[in-house]
């Protein structure tokens, strides 16, 4: 082996590393992140891709800043999750709960394979949030693992803020996702079809909310025929950039902790 075959990539992308690379790179230390984004359509305004593209720039923006000193190694995002409440919607290409709960058990499985011993899923996608959590316990069960859940941004809906005139219900390309996404890849972005889509008439609810005490079963399409759900009107591509710098910034942090992390035996 050259000397030049021993200096780990720049980019600490798996998909990059040979074979041999496996064993004398990755260790009981390593930290592998798994972007989980989604295909589904986002309203008139925004692309289909808009889930993924923010997890993976947030996983690699994050990797490049704190991956060498926490290592930290990133894999191929997952484009395709849970996304029924938007199966009406033609594009949309969605995994069932049961499907995609194999395919992170199967991730977790190979994962294990290696020395590695912790697993963050930086995940884009709300409707995963909750299927994500019960896929960290049960690889946690099956294999061993430490597994964690991340997002860009806590989902309003679960507990994260959204632009005040949308009173918590921005959830799906409202303000704050169609701001990342001016700041990201504005030539994906068409502000003339942006409209206002609140569900003014939960504003009032206590419980029975997005982000209340009651949870409640719901399809994109029963807010309007728009799709999305907040108000992209409002949306600047110099909030997206503060959004997303804090987003990093905090993910960053996040993996200095994950990487002290251990569980009591």
């Amino acid at each position: 082996m050259s000397s030049a075959a021993a200096v780990p990539p720049a980019s600490r992308r798996l998909d990059e590393l040979r074979a041999p690379d496996i064993d004398r790179l990755i260790t009981e230390r390593s930290i592998f992140v798994q972007p989980l984004g989604a295909i589904e359509q986002h309203g008139p305004h925004l692309p289909f891709n808009t889930d993924l593209l923010i997890a993976d720039r947030v996983s690699v923006a994050a990797v490049e800043r704190v991956g060498a000193e926490h290592d930290v190694w990133l894999l191929p995002p997952l484009a395709y999750t849970k996304s029924n409440e938007h199966a009406w919607s033609s594009g949309t290409i969605w995994l069932s709960a049961d499907t995609l709960l194999r395919v992170l058990d199967d991730i977790g499985r190979c994962v294990a394979m290696t020395a590695a011993r912790r697993l963050v899923f930086m995940n884009g996608h709300g409707g995963n949030s909750a299927l994500v959590g019960v896929a960290n316990r049960e690889l946690r069960l099956h294999h061993g693992l430490m597994t964690f859940l991340a997002h860009p941004g806590v989902p309003p809906d679960q507990g994260g803020v959204s632009a005040a005139d949308e009173h918590g219900m921005g959830i799906h390309g409202g303000t704050d996702e169609t701001s990342i996404m001016l700041h990201l890849a504005p030539e994906l972005v068409d502000m003339g079809a942006a409209t206002r889509n609140v569900p003014d008439a939960l504003i009032g609810n206590r419980h029975v909310r997005f982000g209340g005490t009651v949870g409640f079963g719901w399809l994109s399409n029963d807010f309007g025929s728009s799709g999305h759900i907040g108000d992209p009107t409002t949306a600047t591509v110099e909030r997206g950039a503060q959004l997303f710098d804090a987003a990093v910034a905090a993910f960053c942090d996040a993996l200095g902790e994950i990487s002290a992390f251990t569980l009591p035996m």
